[in-house]
């Protein structure tokens, strides 16, 4: 077991749903959090995450995948919670940063906060600081850890008390600070098993109001890059999420009504592994295209310089004049011309959009919005 037992541990026997559960109890847990199935889960994790973590630092445009991935898992997340968007909508109003319905701008504010967040852990250490940083940014309003009791979780089908999280401001950041000094704690345990422990904890802890599933899977994104086993946030973990949500549910609770945590971490083992394999393949996919399409437009324009200009249109999917300007590729005329050619030899999709025109690139909105990573050559 990693750690020293806590003394006096509350057991999950003193939890009641309709109560609120003051004596969570603290971290460690009092129990062997590295069983021999754990572990065997944990290393298979971390290769596939070491494995993603070696491919993205290949990508030559990084911007690319810190852009394109978080946007997937913002929308994966949101839709966790019932806040459903498509991925076409969210990457369709990037480039202004505004949308039309209060889904996708949601998910846009979600995607905001993991970058925020990211760019945070060079100045604050992952804390309560972070998280409150995170639930303001994902709720659009000012969030700060409860205040006042009253917040229940429900069955969404039947209306009945699920959970009970504690309750005074008191008391949570009391158990924060616990959490705190759990996650940056040195006492050799994998950090894959911490992030679990952690993830499980602070949702049971429920610190908001609202947002507090959407402010945790960000937190677990920021973890991993905090201790070096990711470069940048681009692990689309919310994906296994919504594949196996009731699972997710069911395992969480386990641990609340009967301590059951190798099943909960053998969960949160998978989901990395699957997730970083699959992420792996969609990176592949994305260089592959990008490859195949700088070599098409080399031959179909050859006197033309168009690698910033793809390196852009693979970032933003949807592509406006005004980005190709911003990002000082090209002056506006000369820019809506490059747009207009890489059109006109099927790279790019014209969309009328209002008093603007969006550069649609299909092939890889198809690649990012799918699960297959095939996609049909040029010519």
């Amino acid at each position: 077991m990693a750690g020293p037992p806590h003394n006096d541990t509350p057991q999950p026997s003193n939890w009641r749903a309709d109560d609120p559960y003051d004596a969570l109890p603290t971290l460690p847990p009092d129990t062997d959090l590295e069983s021999r199935a754990v572990l065997r889960s944990a290393i298979a994790a971390r290769a596939a995450l070491a494995e993603l973590k070696q491919a993205a630092g290949l990508i030559p445009n990084q911007a690319m995948l810190i852009t394109a991935l978080p946007l997937l898992e913002a929308r994966a997340s949101s839709e966790i919670e019932n806040v459903v968007t498509t991925a076409d909508e969210l990457f369709r109003s990037l480039p202004t940063g505004s949308a039309t319905d209060p889904a996708t701008r949601e998910a846009l504010r979600y995607r905001e906060a993991l970058l925020e967040g990211y760019r945070s852990l060079s100045s604050l250490p992952l804390g309560t600081r972070t998280a409150e940083a995170i639930a303001t940014r994902i709720k659009g309003v000012e969030t700060r850890v409860r205040r006042h009791p009253g917040t229940v979780l429900r069955n969404d089908h039947t209306g009945a008390t699920i959970y009970t999280p504690p309750a005074g401001e008191e008391v949570l950041r009391e158990l924060l600070a616990d959490w705190e000094r759990f996650m940056h704690a040195d006492d050799g345990l994998d950090p894959l098993i911490r992030m679990a422990v952690g993830h499980y904890q602070f949702e049971a802890i429920h610190p908001f109001s609202d947002g507090n599933g959407r402010t945790g899977r960000i937190l677990n994104i920021l973890f991993l890059v905090e201790r070096g086993l990711l470069g940048a946030p681009i692990l689309y973990l919310s994906r296994h999420v919504i594949a196996h949500k009731a699972t997710y549910y069911e395992r969480l609770l386990g641990v609340t009504a009967e301590g059951a945590w190798e099943p909960w971490t053998l969960f949160m083992l998978d989901a990395v592994e699957s997730t970083a394999t699959w992420t792996l393949a969609k990176i592949a996919a994305i260089r592959d295209l990008h490859g195949h399409t700088a070599a098409y437009v080399r031959q179909a324009l050859p006197r033309v310089e168009a690698h910033d200009l793809l390196s852009l249109v693979f970032e933003r999917p949807y592509c406006r004049i005004a980005d190709v300007v911003e990002r000082g590729i090209a002056r506006r005329q000369t820019a809506s011309k490059r747009l207009h050619e890489l059109a006109e030899i099927g790279v790019l999709r014209v969309q009328p959009a209002g008093r603007q025109t969006l550069f649609v690139h299909p092939k890889l909105l198809r690649l990012l919005t799918m699960e297959s990573n095939a996609f049909e050559t040029y010519g």
